[in-house]
């Protein structure tokens, strides 16, 4: 994933309103969580900011596929064919995970984690994984081979040895989750930033909303509020093995890290949505992307690919 660039406002804060700019940190899900929140005081601040962290950490305990006991790893563990009772917050990721691969072509897959795993490896090593290995690999990936009931709450996978790998995913998620925690906390003007995702709630003081640079056109600035913007491309995760570089975004379809050095972003209502799509967007080509986007009329996207076809 890729960041945007969230521009300050400039003007004395203090003197122009009673609400004050903080800005705060905690390392969650592999990242910087980062919650830029407007208030009244400190305290109200500590309090609902708080509350905002935890639920990030409560999901991270949940989705976490680094994490050999969270939630998701606990279910990856158990033998094929068995229906698992899952919590709320991951079967509705699934669900929608399900929703945009089938709307992707399957270009967003988390049943993907066989082939992301064998490509972390190789980033570590700086050498490309044993052909054979992906193949074995791509086998256990296709949204198919999740079966979700929404009458029993349960999940069941087809195959042993499957991994899920929501990374395409959680990040947006988590960040809807944060926003509505401040909401209820008292803090409507607020941004949540997890790497290459950003959640925006009202506008600031004296302002039509936060700007925001594009990070794949940076003479391009935003104004937004209320929506979220997310980023995904190999500017800050890549490696380059004899002379090749290849993106973390690995394809589903083919097994390999992607290789055409494409940046997309997205606007929509929220970081669910922007979140996995940004990902497809990265692995379509122009005809794919067109396709996807009809499904999400509302949304505006900044696509820029370096040896295809230019910006469009």
């Amino acid at each position: 994933m890729i960041s945007c660039a969230v521009i300050p406002n400039a003007q004395p804060l203090q003197e122009q309103t009673e609400l004050t700019r903080f800005t705060l940190v905690e390392y969650h899900m592999g990242i910087d969580a980062r919650l830029v929140v407007y208030a009244t005081n400190k305290q109200v601040v500590d309090k609902a900011c708080e509350a905002a962290f935890k639920r990030i950490a409560q999901l991270d305990d949940i989705m976490s596929d680094y994490r050999p006991k969270s939630e998701l790893m606990r279910f990856c563990a158990q033998p094929k064919g068995t229906a698992v009772k899952i919590s709320d917050d991951l079967f509705r990721v699934f669900e929608r995970s399900q929703t945009i691969s089938r709307r992707s072509g399957g270009a967003f897959d988390i049943t993907v984690g066989p082939v992301v795993q064998l490509w972390r490896r190789a980033r570590k090593e700086g050498k490309l994984p044993d052909p054979a290995l992906i193949v074995a690999a791509r086998k256990l990936v296709g949204d198919q081979k999740l079966t979700l009931d929404a009458k029993t709450h349960t999940a069941m996978l087809a195959m042993d040895g499957m991994k899920l790998d929501l990374g395409g995913i959680a990040k947006g998620y988590a960040s809807d989750e944060a926003l509505k925690v401040l909401r209820k906390n008292g803090i409507k003007i607020a941004l949540i930033e997890m790497g290459g995702d950003l959640v925006l709630g009202d506008s600031p003081p004296n302002s039509k909303g936060w700007t925001v640079r594009v990070p794949n056109d940076k003479s391009k600035e935003l104004t937004l509020h209320n929506c979220a913007i997310s980023s995904s491309g190999d500017t800050e995760q890549f490696v380059v093995i004899d002379g090749k570089r290849y993106s973390h975004v690995v394809d589903p379809k083919t097994g390999q890290g992607l290789t055409k050095r494409v940046q997309a972003s997205i606007i929509a209502r929220d970081g669910f949505t922007t979140d996995p799509i940004s990902t497809a967007l990265t692995l379509l080509d122009k005809r794919g992307r067109a396709r996807l986007m009809r499904w999400y009329p509302s949304s505006k996207t900044f696509i820029k690919i370096a040896s295809e076809d230019g910006p469009h």
